[in-house]
């Protein structure tokens, strides 16, 4: 059958995919020229109405080739017009493998639109015969990664400086995703976003998720290197990357970091997180970890926002807690102020790693493990 019949409607009663339209154009020049379509895909620039033609042609061909890359129009199924909303396509790599890419109209984002437009292209495609359904994005697209997540794609890493970047700059790092024939197309990992918890109003903090603009608070290391690796401490050199590279593992379900704030000024003070190296958040046993940026040391901050985690950290799962059972944490014997905080928290060494880190002038140090377990 010629275009647009050889196009397959899939809906789920909720979205429905359907062949694009030339009346689409004009829709997918506003979404071509969003600010986050500029920002995390490769599309033309400028892009008008010549180059949304051009798509639709493609678009054409592409259904029109035995092997070519299949494009669905995403509409709200509920949608009597069934406007454009969004794009989402498979592009055959052989072997029963495809690509997927997507991207959505400004209106049509934030309803979990496209989530299930890729499930029924995903369905479609295994019912075609197909085995696996790769996804790609630059990292830091955490509303794709979000997307894939939630239709039960599983994070393969990160390849280095894989594509150009779209303004000119230097080659960016891709994160990698998929999903197989046999996979549930729901998350399969938590997606741990830190909730927002308070203390005493005598403790003068709160605990919120961190902020770009948390940048402006930071301050320059002033603590010895065996006491925390250099990639885990708040810097303002170093902040941007920090901050992705904590978001990333919280999107992966293996972290939780809060930033420690002023409750008056809403100034970043330090943080506290509970993080796994195994496994994710959704175990049983997870390590606590905290750090104050100097100017706020000496006012008890590490050990009241440490307190509330751990709190909250034993709060069953049901009533909105982690669901621990028992928490750990590692400090060098000579950090003597992270060592008093766990200890007026309660928690016990229960190991002692001899000579574990060996300083500068020689001088080697042991490192102690500490437990806690729910009441």
């Amino acid at each position: 059958m010629p275009f647009p019949a050889c196009v397959p409607e899939l809906t789920d009663g909720v979205v429905r995919l359907r062949a694009h339209r030339p009346e689409d154009a004009a829709r997918i020049v506003e979404q071509s020229t969003d600010p986050d379509s500029l920002r995390w895909t490769t599309v033309p620039r400028p892009y008008g109405l010549d180059e949304a033609h051009a798509f639709l042609k493609l678009i054409e061909d592409g259904w029109s080739a035995d092997d070519g890359v299949r494009y669905w129009a995403v509409t709200d199924a509920d949608d009597p017009d069934s406007r454009y909303v969004g794009t989402v396509d498979l592009r055959p790599r052989g072997g029963g493998a495809a690509e997927t890419g997507f991207g959505l109209h400004p209106e049509g984002r934030g309803q979990g639109l496209m989530a299930g437009a890729l499930r029924l292209a995903a369905r479609w495609w295994f019912g075609e015969g197909g085995v696996r359904v790769h996804w790609s994005a630059t990292r830091g697209n955490f509303a794709s990664w979000r997307v894939a997540w939630s239709c039960g794609f599983t994070h393969h890493g990160t390849l280095p400086q894989l594509l150009p970047d779209p303004e000119g700059g230097a080659a960016v790092d891709v994160w990698r995703a998929s999903l197989g024939v046999d996979d549930v197309m729901e998350a399969r990992t938590p997606w741990a976003d830190p909730p927002l918890l308070t203390t005493d109003e005598a403790d003068g903090i709160l605990l919120r998720p961190w902020r770009d603009a948390d940048l402006e608070h930071l301050e320059a290391r002033d603590q010895p290197a065996h006491h925390m690796p250099a990639r885990g401490v708040l810097d303002a050199d170093t902040f941007p990357e920090w901050l992705l590279a904590r978001r990333e593992r919280m999107s992966l379900g293996v972290m939780l970091s809060w930033c420690v704030a002023d409750a008056a000024t809403d100034a970043a003070l330090g943080e506290v997180l509970v993080f796994v190296t195994e496994g994710t958040l959704d175990d049983d046993t997870a390590e606590l970890g905290y750090q104050v940026l100097p100017s706020a040391r000496g006012r008890g901050v590490a050990t009241a926002a440490a307190r509330v985690v751990v709190e909250h950290a034993f709060v069953p799962r049901a009533d909105g807690g982690l669901g621990m059972r028992r928490l750990v944490a590692q400090t060098a014997d000579d950090n003597v102020a992270s060592n008093v905080v766990l200890d007026r928290l309660g928690f016990t060494i229960w190991g002692r790693e001899t000579a574990a880190d060996v300083l500068p002038d020689g001088r080697a140090v042991d490192a102690l493990h500490w437990e806690l377990l729910r009441d």
